[in-house]
């Protein structure tokens, strides 16, 4: 009788306890996932503090410059104010040629920069992978790499037969280099241990790349996307200074052809607006493609 009534005892128990952590385990995770909001909404929220007050900086340096006319080696007199370069905004935007600009401007980044994503980490995965590749290709990109984009603008025009597409060209060429070198370096970077454990699991060359080679290689290849857009927006702006009709680099350029010194600002305030923009889907883009990379950097804070 003892024996059966500590049975029930414990039976009820275990029921008791596993109701408990049944009705417990939601209050625990809804807990730990507001948690996880609220250090997420922390960090984004100093981040987002510690941008504003970079901009900022920025800005009041600009304001105060220009307003007492500073002349410390550094001259603001003939530097427009904010309000003159706001002024000057108002204006254009009431006509759609600035508008027309700023999407030339985007479709040609867009356009060269996709083509030079697509080609260089495709060829920085051969020549990362294979030696006899890195052998082939190597010497003659690097002669071409170290020739600076705008000295290309001459060649390209003889080359391509209008403008629209000598312009492209030189902004591929300022993004392949960076994206290419990026993806072979971390290729090459790859632990080999790795590699040979996918060999030892029946993994063909395929696989490899599918499985192995790309997850490896692909902080790398955001990095060489993130300099890639930058140094192709460098690229475009001096190719549109040179040659162009259209976009924000002729604005600029005709702005200071005209002595229009706030047209020249804005124009230039465009251009770090729109890099910032491309700039930050990049990154936006990588941390979907990686989301194995939060834990990972979350596991070593």
């Amino acid at each position: 009788m003892t024996l059966r009534t500590s049975s029930t005892m414990a039976e009820a128990a275990v029921h008791l306890d596993d109701s408990m952590q049944g009705t417990c385990s939601p209050i625990v995770e809804r807990r730990d996932l507001r948690q996880e909001l609220f250090d997420w909404l922390r960090e984004r929220y100093v981040g987002w503090l510690l941008a504003c007050a970079s901009l900022g900086g920025l800005f009041l340096i600009w304001y105060i410059g220009t307003k007492y006319e500073i002349d410390l080696y550094i001259r603001f007199k003939n530097v427009p104010s904010p309000h003159h370069v706001f002024q000057q905004a108002v204006e254009v935007g009431r006509s759609t040629k600035y508008l027309h600009n700023i999407l030339s401007s985007l479709r040609r980044i867009l356009a060269g920069f996709a083509i030079a994503s697509g080609l260089g980490v495709m060829l920085g995965l051969i020549i990362g992978r294979y030696e006899r590749a890195r052998d082939l290709f190597m010497p003659a990109l690097e002669v071409l790499r170290p020739i600076p984009a705008i000295a290309w603008v001459p060649m390209s025009i003889m080359l391509w037969p209008n403008n629209e597409a000598s312009i492209i060209f030189i902004t591929f060429l300022g993004a392949f280099f960076p994206i290419l070198l990026n993806t072979a370096h971390g290729v090459h970077g790859i632990d080999r241990v790795l590699l040979n454990a996918g060999r030892s699991l029946g993994a063909n060359e395929l696989q490899l790349f599918w499985y192995v080679i790309l997850p490896g290689v692909m902080p790398s290849v955001f990095t060489g996307l993130a300099v890639g857009m930058g140094v192709a927006w460098v690229s475009l702006i001096a190719a549109e200074m040179i040659s162009g009709q259209f976009g924000v680099g002729y604005f600029t350029w005709e702005a200071y052809s005209l002595v229009n010194y706030p047209a020249i600002v804005l124009g230039m305030l465009t251009i770090g607006v729109l890099g910032l923009g491309c700039s930050g889907a990049i990154r936006l883009l990588g941390h979907i493609s990686m989301p194995w990379l939060a834990s990972v950097n979350g596991g070593k804070k």
